[in-house]
């Protein structure tokens, strides 16, 4: 009685077969509708324009937040036209080059003017004479000239009191300059001038830097005398580098530095932070 039982009880527990198969081909046929849901939301690459591995952007679904591909495509077209229409236009560019060139290869020749060679070297004299003019226009500038390197000049120019500036000249083109304190030291050990060592004080060395900006705004190789006396002119305005007060503030220093800029056309006094 006990053994008809417990085969009675095991076989209750056994899931039969046929439930198994139902429960099955249910799971299948679910995850394969949603399979084939899933897979016809996957666009296919495009054939027409194969852009290697970028295209694989196209099987991107949501195309409206990320359209890189379709940007790709556009770009690729474009080059494409772009190229097309270059050839286009280089063949048409040569043959124009080739006729005109074999034309007017003589006649050009003939026409074309030489240019004219602009000498950098004036006679001495005449270098000699204008710094001389320049030197009495100036009563509160003197200019000492000398030329330790042959026929190259080089000028020590002193400002009052207030400061001295070497010039290095090639010819009457100047080529550098060196702004110092009036009591600085502007020779070397065997008493010639120091073209090569900057001042010691920060004020110099800014009238230094806007001294250079200034030889390149005063720039008219036809009448280098204009150029040297706008420069002398320009320089001369630094008379007052210390009485001055600034055009634009109004104050007279500025982090402990006077206006050590000077306008170009106005020669007005401005801090290097307040001409711009």
């Amino acid at each position: 009685m006990a053994c008809a039982t417990r085969r009675h009880w095991r076989a209750a527990r056994r899931p039969s077969s046929r439930t198994s198969r139902t429960t099955c081909t249910r799971l299948t046929g679910t995850s394969s509708s949603e399979l084939e849901r899933l897979s016809n939301l996957v666009g296919k690459p495009s054939e027409n324009h194969p852009l290697h591995n970028s295209g694989l952007l196209s099987l991107d679904p949501v195309q409206d937040k990320t359209p890189l591909y379709s940007q790709l495509l556009q770009a690729y077209k474009w080059s494409n036209k772009l190229q097309y229409h270059a050839g286009l236009a280089s063949g048409l560019l040569n043959q124009q080059s080739l006729k005109r060139s074999a034309n007017q290869m003589g006649v050009s020749a003939k026409r074309r003017p030489k240019a004219q060679p602009t000498t950098l070297v004036l006679p001495p004299q005449y270098v000699d004479d204008v710094i001389s003019r320049i030197d009495r226009m100036f009563p509160e500038m003197s200019i000492h000239l000398s030329r330790p390197n042959g026929t190259s000049a080089m000028l020590l120019v002193t400002l009052g009191k207030v400061l001295k500036v070497i010039v290095v000249m090639r010819s009457l083109f100047i080529d550098r300059t060196i702004v110092k304190g009036y009591n600085e030291n502007v020779h070397t050990e065997d008493g010639k001038l120091d073209i090569w060592s900057k001042s010691n004080y920060q004020v110099f060395q800014k009238v230094t830097d806007h001294a250079t900006t200034a030889l390149l705004h005063y720039q008219l190789p036809q009448m280098p005398d204009v150029v040297v006396r706008s420069f002398m002119t320009w320089l001369r305005s630094y008379i007052k580098l210390f009485q001055a007060p600034c055009q634009r503030c109004g104050k007279f220093l500025q982090d402990g530095l006077p206006p050590t800029w000077r306008d170009f056309r106005t020669l007005e006094a401005f801090h290097d932070t307040c001409r711009q």
